[in-house]
């Protein structure tokens, strides 16, 4: 149980960077979109090959054995593509709320289109949670940048795709290996553009690297580690902690200033979402 805490504690640290580094890298232009989103899955695909290749079965290690599939695939270039445009006008902490609000607000979606009917309690905490992040990024003085927040959006429904297409998965560090070589291949024309147009510095590149090898290739591994150990739903409520975490990363380390407004629609957006879970949970129990 305490190995399956530091595990978890360290792969929400490594979300929450994702979103710190690409702040970082993207909102001082040392590198651009297309060659951030490149470097980082290809060298995440890099490093989960790796780790498929040496610490997997013989089967598991077989070149022409590539688990994983292509509808994954897209989902993940699509969520990492939209997740580097909109980091170009969103700070670090907005974009972090804004990602996982709607990956769960996918998550839960989904569910309602495959049948589940949602109690009185769970459709208070969607109403909260929705009526909250309307608030968020309507616009006016304070608000984020409405396309970078429709981006950003994108992005958590892709990411949510993705995951509901690894559920189930008997080999997560094999499948996720596999889709990002899998993505790698739409990335090869962004890496030409970004290499022909765009500008790339080395603290850019360093960036990108630190977020495809670290943050991206050996967080997941980290986080599909420490999956074996929680349910469902604490998974799901755990990752509601990454906002929180970027939003202190981004005071401490990028000098970003949460206004009033930010505090109190992120504070009902995730409320109203942990509510949801939370009803989720007692409903099925």
């Amino acid at each position: 149980m305490q190995s399956t805490l530091v595990l978890t504690a360290v792969a929400m640290l490594a979300f929450a960077a994702n979103s710190l580094l690409a702040r970082e890298a993207l909102g001082s232009l040392s590198i651009e979109a297309a060659g951030y989103t490149a470097v980082r899955l290809i060298s995440g695909a890099c490093v989960l090959y790796g780790l498929m290749r040496t610490g997997g079965s013989a089967a598991q290690r077989e070149v022409a054995r590539l688990p994983g599939d292509w509808w994954a695939a897209t989902a993940l270039f699509v969520y990492a593509l939209a997740f580097s445009a909109a980091y170009l006008s969103l700070g670090a902490a907005t974009g972090a709320l804004i990602l996982f609000s709607s990956v769960q607000s996918s998550m839960l979606a989904v569910g309602l289109m495959r049948g589940d009917r949602p109690s009185l309690r769970e459709q208070i905490g969607f109403a909260v949670a929705f009526a909250a992040f309307v608030y968020l990024i309507l616009p006016g003085v304070g608000r984020p940048d409405l396309g970078g927040s429709l981006l950003m959006i994108a992005s958590g429904g892709a990411w949510a795709v993705y995951t509901l297409r690894g559920r189930g998965s008997r080999d997560p560090i094999g499948e996720t290996a596999g889709n990002f070589v899998r993505a790698s291949v739409f990335c090869l024309p962004l890496a030409i553009f970004a290499l022909l147009y765009e500008t790339i510095t080395i603290p850019g590149l360093a960036l990108a690297l630190g977020s495809g090898i670290f943050a991206s290739g050996l967080g997941y591994a980290i986080w599909y580690r420490a999956l074996r150990g929680l349910t469902t739903f604490r998974a799901a409520l755990l990752q509601l902690s990454v906002p929180v975490i970027a939003s202190l990363g981004a005071i401490l380390f990028l000098g970003e200033r949460l206004t009033l407004h930010f505090v109190m629609a992120g504070a009902l957006v995730l409320g109203g979402i942990a509510f949801a879970i939370l009803a989720k949970q007692t409903r099925a129990v």
